[in-house]
C-alpha cells in the first residue's frame, strides 16, 4: 500500500481519537454527584423515668368455695352458671323440712324447761317459809334449792338447743358471701349434700370478686434491691410503701393503657428462682380482667431524670451495635455508637450514652448517608411527626 493510499486511515483514527479525548473532558467537567439531603435535628431534652416491665397473672381478692354447713338433700338451685352475685344473693336450698322438725321439737323442750323451772321456783319460795318455821328440815331446802338450779341450767340448755336448731335451718339458705361471679353447679337437685366442717363436705361452687381485681408478679433480686435502694434515698419508686401507678397491657393489646397501683411486696426471696413476688391493684368494671388471666405489667425502674431522645428511625444497626449519624461542622456525617434506654408512649428512643445535646443527628436520610460523606443537612425538631415521616424510608432499620 502506498503513502497516497493510508492517509484517510491516519485521519480517521486522530479523528476518533480526538473525539474520545473531548468526551473524556466532558465527564471531567461534570463532576462527583451533590451532597444527599438529610435532615437534622438536636435530641429532645425530657424529663423521663425508666419503666421495667414483668409478666404476671390476674388472682381475685376473694375466691370462696361455696360448701353446706349442714348435711340434707339439696332443694333448689336460685342462680344461672357464670352469672354475677351479689353479698347475700340466695344460691343454694337444701330441704328444710327435717330442720323445721328439730326446731319445734326443740321449742317444746325449751317450754317443758321453763315449766319445770318455775314449778322449782315456787316450791323453792315455800321451802324458805318452811325452813324457818322449823317446819322442813335443811336438807329438804337444800334439795329444793338443788331442783331449782338444775331447772334454770334445764332451761338455757334447751334455749342453746333452740337457737342451734334455728341456725342449722338458717344454714339451709347458702347465700353469695362476697360480690363477684360464680362458676357452674357442682351438684344437681336431689342430690344428698354433706355439710359441716371437716374435709368431707360437698363444694357446691365457687365465687371469685371481679372488681377490683389483683395482679400479681415476680422480680429479680437486681430489682428488687434497686427498688429499695432508692426507697432508702427518700425516692420511692416500687418499694413496700405503695400507691405507686403503674400500666398494664394484656396480649391483644399494645399500649400500657390501664393504670393500676402498686399495693404489696412479699416479705421473702424465694429460694429456688430467686425472685421475689410484688402485686398491683386494677379496677375492672367491665368484668374483662379474669383471674388467671395473663397480662404484662410495666413498673417504675428509677427515680425520674432528664435524658436525650430521638425518633427511633434515627437509629441504625451494625451487626449487635446501635449507632446514629451526626453531623459535624464541616456537614460531614460522623458515626457514634450509643446505648439505648426506652420507647416511650411517643414513639422516642431515650438515649443512654454516646452522643450530647448539642449534636445534629440525622433523622431524616440515614440510609442516603454513610458515614465520612458530605452531607447537605437541613434543620427540623426531633419530634414524633419527624420519626413518622420517615417511617417508609426507615423500614429496614432494625430497631432494639
Amino acid at each position: 500500500m502506498t503513502k497516497l493510499q493510508s492517509l484517510p486511515r491516519i485521519a480517521a483514527a486522530l479523528s476518533l481519537a480526538f473525539a474520545l479525548a473531548a468526551c473524556g473532558q466532558g465527564q471531567q467537567g461534570a463532576g462527583a454527584p451533590p451532597p444527599p439531603t438529610v435532615t437534622v435535628a438536636k435530641p429532645t431534652v425530657r424529663a423521663v423515668t425508666d419503666q421495667d416491665e414483668y409478666v404476671g397473672r390476674f388472682v381475685a381478692i376473694d375466691a370462696v368455695e361455696v360448701r353446706a354447713r349442714v348435711s340434707g338433700y339439696l332443694d333448689k338451685i336460685h342462680f344461672r352458671d357464670g352469672q354475677m352475685v351479689k353479698q347475700g344473693d340466695l344460691l343454694f336450698t337444701i330441704d328444710k323440712r327435717p330442720f323445721e322438725n328439730t326446731v319445734a321439737q326443740q321449742r317444746a323442750n325449751l317450754a317443758q324447761a321453763k315449766a319445770n323451772l318455775a314449778f322449782a321456783e315456787s316450791d323453792l319460795e315455800r321451802g324458805k317459809q318452811l325452813v324457818r318455821e322449823r317446819t322442813i328440815s335443811e336438807q329438804v331446802f337444800q334439795q329444793r334449792t338443788q331442783a331449782f338450779g338444775s331447772a334454770q341450767a334445764a332451761v338455757a340448755a334447751n334455749e342453746a338447743a333452740v337457737k342451734q336448731a334455728e341456725l342449722d335451718l338458717e344454714f339451709t339458705e347458702l347465700r353469695a358471701p362476697v360480690d363477684g361471679r360464680i362458676g357452674d353447679r357442682r351438684v344437681s337437685p336431689g342430690n344428698l349434700v354433706t355439710g359441716g366442717t371437716t374435709g368431707t363436705t360437698t363444694m357446691l361452687g365457687t365465687i371469685v370478686s371481679m372488681d377490683p381485681i389483683r395482679f400479681e408478679f415476680t422480680m429479680d433480686e437486681a430489682s428488687y434491691l434497686r427498688y429499695e435502694r432508692f426507697s432508702k434515698m427518700g425516692k420511692e419508686v416500687t418499694g413496700r410503701a405503695g400507691g405507686m401507678i403503674v400500666g398494664l397491657k394484656l396480649l391483644d393489646e399494645k399500649n400500657f393503657d390501664r393504670r393500676g397501683a402498686m399495693d404489696f411486696v412479699d416479705n421473702v426471696i424465694d429460694k429456688s428462682s430467686g425472685t421475689i413476688r410484688g402485686r398491683a391493684v386494677f379496677s375492672n368494671p367491665d368484668g374483662v380482667l379474669t383471674p388467671g388471666m395473663f397480662g404484662r405489667i410495666r413498673v417504675p425502674g428509677s427515680p425520674s431524670y432528664d435524658a436525650l431522645l430521638l425518633p427511633d428511625a434515627a437509629i441504625g444497626t451494625e451487626q449487635i451495635k446501635k449507632y446514629v449519624l451526626v453531623v459535624d461542622g464541616e456537614n460531614k456525617a460522623v458515626m457514634k455508637y450509643v446505648t439505648l434506654g426506652q420507647l416511650t408512649d411517643d414513639n422516642l428512643r431515650v438515649i443512654k450514652d454516646g452522643i450530647d445535646a448539642n449534636d445534629r443527628v440525622v433523622v431524616n436520610g440515614l440510609m442516603r448517608a454513610r458515614p465520612g460523606q458530605k452531607v447537605n443537612p437541613q434543620e427540623k425538631g426531633a419530634s414524633p411527626s419527624a420519626a413518622a415521616a420517615t417511617g417508609a424510608e426507615s423500614g429496614t432499620q432494625a430497631k432494639n
